[in-house]
């Protein structure tokens, strides 16, 4: 929904119904995860996407007549491999697409989702996607980490729905979840969809270098906040990076040290070292090696590599510490020019997020979407 999020604000400000479907569920190889969505404007116009192409008209029809009739609807997209084509879900994957009608009488709370999301607040939406009551279908419960806005039938389901979303905003998850009609929890009849929007994972580039601004790109391309530091102003400029979110003129040790104090590095943190330099590189290395990030890697050949280690052995880390670093850094692709080698980057970053092994898929068996 983040992708769609400010064109569903634009139309909701004006007062214009949109249809929004999205993905609650997903089977064997689906193509898009829970959260993914499609918007379809009451003039015909769609943003976002649920399958990558494959049911988005069929969601396209059924939009319309959401937006019609305003009557909320569950539906499922997906048959075996063997007749995928027979419904257009080529990947032979099961998708749960939900179809709601968005406009300021069912969900007025978005202008507080939207603000939050804006203001990087974790939040999260929870719908209520099936129950035996349809009036309760569609209904909508925002919950913070301090607040909630809105009901989903009764102070008994708001209660159970608000602590695990809670717990599920924490770890960045969104998914259905399970109860009674009354939110009993060891009960069925009701799933609710739970939402969640943390704010973008990060991604910190420290060197000011032409390798950098190419990393850049392919950063904010995939969804993080890229933050290069240098602590060589003429070279960390804005013009330089245009793509940065931000470029900061500081030792990248020291800005690190005071970042992870602020609270502003997590668990989805990546880290690119690409300076060549050991006076910048290895004390921000024994830095970053000692937090718990998603991805540490550094750029330089095996020679480099083998200085750095003897390097951070001598300043006390241990060999579990230096096992998370990746270095050389990236994948093996032949990688020349600065654009390829931050592909090689981002290539190594999504298979360790995902558990891919980086084969040719051509030459491999087995699912291609791993469950998460």
């Amino acid at each position: 929904m983040r992708d769609v999020l400010d064109k569903v604000d634009e139309n909701w400000q004006e007062g214009r119904p949109t249809a929004l479907g999205t993905v609650v569920a997903t089977f064997r190889s689906a193509p898009r995860q829970p959260g993914a969505a499609m918007l379809v404007a009451d003039d015909g116009q769609v943003s976002g996407s649920v399958s990558g192409g494959c049911v988005e008209g069929a969601v396209y029809e059924l939009a319309q007549q959401v937006i019609a009739d305003g009557r909320p609807v569950l539906q499922r997209y997906g048959v075996s491999d063997d007749d995928a084509f027979a419904v257009g879900l080529t990947c032979g994957g099961i998708l749960d697409v939900f179809v709601e009608r968005v406009d300021g009488k069912r969900f007025p709370e978005l202008a507080d989702v939207v603000a939050s999301v804006r203001a990087e607040e974790p939040v999260a939406v929870t719908t209520v996607v099936e129950h035996p009551d349809e009036a309760l279908v569609g209904r909508h419960l925002v919950v913070w980490a301090d607040r909630r806005a809105g009901d989903l039938g009764s102070a008994r389901i708001d209660d159970a729905v608000t602590d695990d979303a809670r717990g599920m905003l924490a770890s960045g998850r969104s998914g259905l979840l399970h109860y009674g009609p009354d939110g009993q929890r060891r009960g069925e009849g009701m799933a609710v969809f739970v939402n969640s929007f943390e704010p973008p994972p990060r991604m910190l580039v420290f060197g000011a270098i032409d390798f950098a601004a190419a990393m850049v790109r392919l950063g904010a391309y995939l969804g993080y906040r890229v933050t290069v530091c240098d602590a060589r102003a003429v070279f960390a400029t804005k013009g330089r990076f245009p793509d940065a979110d931000e470029v900061v003129v500081d030792w990248p040790h020291r800005y690190l040290v005071q970042q992870a104090e602020d609270g502003k590095i997590d668990h989805r943190t990546v880290i690119a070292v690409l300076t060549h330099d050991p006076k910048f590189d290895v004390p921000v290395l024994e830095v970053a090696l000692r937090l718990d990030v998603a991805y540490v890697g550094a750029m330089g050949s095996r020679r480099t590599h083998d200085d750095r280690l003897a390097r951070l052995r001598e300043a006390g880390l241990t060999d579990d510490e230096l096992k998370r670093l990746s270095s050389p850094i990236g994948l093996d692709l032949g990688a020349r020019t600065p654009e390829e080698t931050a592909v090689s980057i981002a290539a190594e970053i999504i298979a360790l997020r995902w558990g891919g092994r980086g084969d040719r898929l051509a030459h491999s068996a087995g699912p291609i979407h791993r469950p998460t």
